[in-house]
């Protein structure tokens, strides 16, 4: 599957090479594609990995990553082209933080979600959040000798979470839908308690797991 990898980050580019290394071909989308950083991410990549601008990585796209940071999505959506994207599975992996009083906050909250924004500013698509309740270290091959976690998604399309959980179970997540785009409310806050944790413990390895009967 061709796969548009719209951010350049950390999780964008993990989730760029995870993709390669499993057959499908990416393509990173930046700001700059000439950036040092970005043309080694595509040498890492190898054959199956190329950088381009967001329009093109929308383009080249059979399905989408949206990868960014929050204060940046609405701007990187509009250089991708809404159109680019319309009919095709976004996998929503950001989240809604606000860092300017110094530490990471909720932008949103309860009665909206980035998921749900995301949602409107490409009615075209068939939106799914997923990936945003770990950081990036853990997005691929997330078993542990503890055992294996969960990741938890939602989106409004059957066809496209469908979709989600067997890209999502090729990197080895087992998957909880909890229901549709609306349940991002609830997947948002739930980064924040990674997060909390994480600047209590300084320790990124945790995860979230539903135990079933």
């Amino acid at each position: 599957m061709k796969v548009g990898v719209l951010g350049s980050g950390m999780v964008g580019q993990t989730l760029g090479l995870g993709l390669a290394a499993r057959g499908h071909e990416a393509r990173l989308g930046t700001r700059d594609p000439a950036r040092e950083q970005v043309l080694e991410w595509g040498r890492r990549a190898g054959a199956r990995g190329s950088v381009g601008t967001f329009a093109e990585a929308a383009r080249f796209g059979e399905l989408a990553v949206l990868a960014t940071l929050w204060s940046g999505t609405r701007s990187a959506l509009d250089l991708a082209g809404p159109e680019n994207l319309r009919g095709k599975v976004v996998v929503d992996v950001t989240n809604p933080l606000d860092f300017s009083s110094g530490k990471p906050e909720l932008a949103l909250g309860w009665r909206d979600s980035g998921g749900e924004q995301v949602q409107r500013w490409l009615p075209g698509a068939r939106v799914v959040k997923a990936w945003n309740i770990v950081t990036a270290a853990t997005m691929v091959d997330p078993e542990r000798e503890e055992g294996t976690p969960d990741m938890l998604i939602a989106g409004d399309d059957p066809d496209a979470k469908r979709t989600v959980t067997a890209l999502l179970g090729e990197f080895g997540w087992p998957v909880v839908d909890l229901g549709g785009i609306e349940e991002a409310r609830l997947l948002e806050p739930m980064a924040m308690v990674w997060i909390r944790h994480f600047v209590r413990t300084r320790d990124y390895r945790h995860a979230f797991k539903l135990l079933r009967r």
